[in-house]
């Protein structure tokens, strides 16, 4: 039973890994760890350009392979880690990093969420604004009024059915008479 328990947890954490180290091929390592070890730390700090927010470490995408590879090259002709950035930069700009740094170029990737969050806020107070108030209760009826709706009230439940069926002929041959 224990070994069954240790076996499980085993399996929970390996699957928990795992994606991660799916996406780097064993192709792309390098031989030298130290070199591997740059590699990874750089992959996790660069954005896939294809996925939503995934670094190249996590990523499956061709782009990111060829993007982890291009690391790679870089570190194994000499590049030093800020130059490798760099590069990755020029070549397919500032969104590439996980956190671009703060300059006029990239305002759209700090303030654009905060941006649009405001200008919906602010059109749906306008829309509210602009939206008729609920009306208010009408006045209570004045004592003649009342008087009035009584008796109108009270001369038709009188004449009951009768001044129903009344009622109903005349509308019928209102409808078809011409121009009614």
């Amino acid at each position: 039973m224990k070994g069954v328990l240790v076996l499980l947890a085993l399996l929970i954490a390996t699957a928990a890994l795992a994606p991660a180290s799916w996406a780097v091929e064993p192709s792309e390592m390098l031989k030298d760890p130290a070199l591997e070890a740059r590699a990874r730390t750089l992959s996790r700090e660069l954005r896939c350009v294809v996925c939503q927010n995934q670094s190249i470490d996590d990523s499956a995408a061709e782009v990111a392979h060829d993007m982890r590879v291009a690391v790679r090259e870089r570190l194994v002709a000499g590049d030093s880690d800020a130059a490798v950035m760099g590069y990755m930069v020029a070549r397919y700009g500032d969104y590439v990093l996980l956190e671009p740094p703060f300059k006029p170029r990239t305002l759209v990737l700090w303030l654009g969420t905060p941006l649009v969050l405001v200008v919906a806020g602010l059109l749906l107070f306008l829309a509210a604004r602009r939206r008729p108030a609920v009306p208010a209760a009408p006045a209570p009826l004045s004592d003649a009024e009342q008087a009035k709706l009584d008796s109108l009230l009270g001369a038709r439940h009188s004449s009951g059915a009768s001044s129903l069926a009344a009622n109903t002929k005349t509308a019928r041959r209102e409808s078809r008479a011409p121009g009614g």
